[in-house]
């Protein structure tokens, strides 16, 4: 993959950016300030809408030892969010309106800590070394049990059988090797390519000649995107790369 000229934003809401701005290499959300401001105007996850009449489900998503968030998506959605976040395993706690579930986000923060934000640096720093699927699972089944146990429940809200659902297989997890580094940014010009060894949430997981890096595809929006004229090498990566200490630490610096 190699990408030319100038990374543009993606505008807001299926509508263009009307000035073509510019965006940093660094941004995940690839949008101006503008744009952004309009994408999050009618946003369930900014709290901005209320009224939504949709049912909702609660869930409680598992990336790895200790590390379980708690969340809501609309149930004509599926697991499409579980899996748009990389959760290795998940469950359904609840299912109800909009603003019961968001109740119960609440309850679980305040009652047990449970956080409704995961950051991806600590996502990709355990999904070299996790534990078997019924540990994964033990861990969500207790955590559910204790949830639905705590006062303060909303009463609107439709508690939801423990059915756990694993999604390392579907991500390709299984014998990944740790990560070496995580692509910064790309830049006009820059040039990314490996085996490609596992794909969890917008991560793709590559073997390089300089060891397996993160590619974040986030990164990617805004930039015309060309294969190589002639195929080019495989393994080639000519974009700034974070470079990671083992344990998770970062090293400043490119490969």
């Amino acid at each position: 993959m190699v990408n030319g000229g100038v990374r543009t934003c993606v505008g807001a809401r299926g509508n263009a950016c009307p000035l073509r701005a510019g965006v940093s290499g660094r941004s995940t959300g690839a949008r101006c300030d503008e744009c952004a401001r309009l994408d999050r105007a009618h946003s369930v996850a900014a709290d901005t809408v209320a009224d939504d009449p949709r049912p909702y489900h609660v869930y409680l998503a598992w990336f790895g030892p200790g590390i379980v968030k708690v969340g809501i998506t609309g149930v004509e959605r599926g697991s499409a969010r579980l899996l748009e976040q990389g959760a290795v395993c998940f469950g359904w706690l609840g299912r109800g309106p909009l603003m019961a579930a968001r109740r119960a986000e609440e309850v679980l923060r305040a009652a047990l800590k449970v956080p409704d934000r995961i950051p991806y640096a600590d996502k990709r720093a355990v999904r070299a070394e996790l534990p078997g699927v019924g540990e994964r699972a033990g861990e969500l089944e207790a955590l559910h049990g204790r949830a639905l146990a705590l006062d303060g429940w909303p009463e609107s809200l439709e508690p939801v059988p423990f059915r756990p659902v694993d999604h390392a297989g579907v991500f390709g997890l299984d014998g990944l090797p740790a990560v070496d580094g995580v692509v910064s940014e790309l830049v006009a010009g820059g040039a990314v390519g490996g085996e490609l060894l596992a794909v969890a949430g917008p991560d793709l997981n590559l073997a390089t000649g300089r060891g397996v890096v993160v590619l974040d595809t986030r990164l990617m929006t805004g930039w015309e995107l060309t294969a190589p004229v002639d195929g080019g090498a495989r393994d080639v990566l000519t974009v700034p790369v974070r470079e990671l200490r083992r344990g998770g630490g970062v090293q400043g610096g490119l490969f």
